[in-house]
């Protein structure tokens, strides 16, 4: 009996140690060290109907801050900027926030208009369509690694009006921003004010809003239905696929085409779903979405060329298009290709994408074969868009000789040239 006692007294002698070491660790001193590594971001935005500059205020606070941040400012639309301790670089803002609270403001011009005589970003009375990583510049920041940030975007704006980007929202309507492996983090993609309509579905588990202002001629419910057997099929090759998607249509005077941006994309309301081509507008961008890509100065063709012989094998797997028609479409962008053998360029164009997309094919058959049908390009682009960033010729070529496990003479440079035939 004495040593169950013996034994009984140790065992609570160990219990009170794990509590004084728990209570040691929850200690308010603990706590408040561990609230240092994280500051708060408020994005502020004040939309007025008929003025095309929003007001814009960046407020900052937490016990610890960023001892230094960058601000690239774009001087054609960011004007009146205002704080305390910045400093002027060119077209650099150096800011140097104290600790506690600080903030910055400034006017975003909102109308952008394209060579084209087209506005990828416009304020008129009833909606405004831009884009949120142009209304908040590039940041870069000075401090402690282990310091991070938490964020959010408030839009003020007239009763009447909604507000959509690709972010969820609080029960307030503040939207919570979410950047993944970024330590300041700002809004990006695409961003929805006015008098709006909307359409919502989850399709294969990424939330998708289709959103237009109000009024005939916009197709939410039919983008909804053609992304709901068409979507599915495009994230087995980019399963990183963004789990938030929100597409904005308008008409004129927006540009007629389509362009993307993080977790959305814009399309102009009149842009068929799929093309007379058997290619699809729609497709080409949410394979942009899908991979976070961009080339270097002579690797666009690779980042247009997956775009669009994606958006044209998607079709085909889904039975979208016939296989006839298929091989149609690419013999058309064959001949199309023919205006631009050289595809080593810094930027593509319509007909550089159109050979472009016949060498991916190419490159598709050819690892096919190699492989004996264990691997495609799919393994090839999957890798890209789980890596995102930069691609380069040496990269790609790289990734796609080791699917094929052997040489691949269609990535050599004097094929893609235009200087000789594979």
């Amino acid at each position: 009996m004495l040593h169950i006692l013996k034994a009984w007294r140790s065992c609570k002698l160990v219990i009170l140690g794990l509590l004084l070491a728990s209570l040691n660790s929850w200690s308010p001193a603990a706590y408040a060290d561990k609230n240092k590594s994280v500051y708060d971001i408020d994005y502020r935005v004040q939309l007025d109907p008929g003025d095309d500059f929003a007001q814009v205020t960046i407020a900052l606070s937490g016990s610890a801050l960023p001892s230094q941040l960058t601000l690239h400012f774009n001087p054609e639309r960011h004007i009146d900027i205002t704080g305390e301790h910045l400093t002027q670089k060119g077209d650099r803002t150096v800011w140097q926030p104290e600790p506690g609270r600080a903030q910055i403001t400034y006017r975003f011009k909102i109308d952008e208009k394209r060579s084209s005589g087209r506005y990828d970003s416009l304020m008129t009375e009833r909606w405004t369509i831009l884009r949120t990583d142009k209304l908040i510049p590039p940041v870069s920041t000075r401090a402690s690694k282990s310091l991070k940030s938490r964020a959010t975007l408030r839009v003020n704006t007239p009763k009447n009006w909604n507000t959509l980007a690709p972010y969820a929202k609080d029960e307030h309507g503040v939207f919570q921003l979410k950047d993944p492996g970024r330590r300041f983090v700002r809004p990006k993609g695409w961003m929805i004010s006015g008098r709006i309509g909307s359409r919502q579905d989850v399709i294969d588990g990424t939330d998708t809003v289709v959103a237009a202002p109000l009024g005939k001629g916009v197709r939410r419910q039919d983008t909804l239905a053609f992304l709901s057997w068409t979507l599915p099929e495009l994230k087995k090759v980019f399963p990183e696929f963004p789990q938030k998607l929100l597409i904005v249509m308008a008409g004129d005077p927006m540009w007629r085409g389509g362009l993307s941006g993080t977790r959305s994309l814009f399309m102009h309301a009149d842009r068929p779903l799929i093309s007379g081509n058997r290619t699809s507008s729609m497709l080409h961008e949410l394979v942009h979405v899908g991979t976070g890509i961009r080339g270097d100065k002579e690797s666009d063709w690779i980042v247009e060329g997956i775009a669009e012989y994606y958006s044209l094998e998607t079709l085909r797997r889904t039975g979208g298009i016939s296989e006839r028609r298929y091989q149609q479409a690419l013999e058309e962008l064959a001949d199309w290709g023919k205006e631009s053998p050289n595809l080593l360029v810094r930027r593509s164009s319509g007909p550089i994408t159109a050979r472009a997309t016949v060498v991916l094919h190419q490159v598709d058959q050819a690892i096919q074969k190699a492989s004996k049908g264990q691997r495609s390009l799919d393994n090839v682009v999957t890798a890209l868009a789980a890596n995102r960033g930069e691609v380069t010729l040496q990269k790609f070529r790289a990734l796609a000789e080791e699917a094929a496990g052997a040489p691949l003479p269609q990535l050599e440079r004097t094929f893609l040239s235009g200087k000789k035939k594979p």
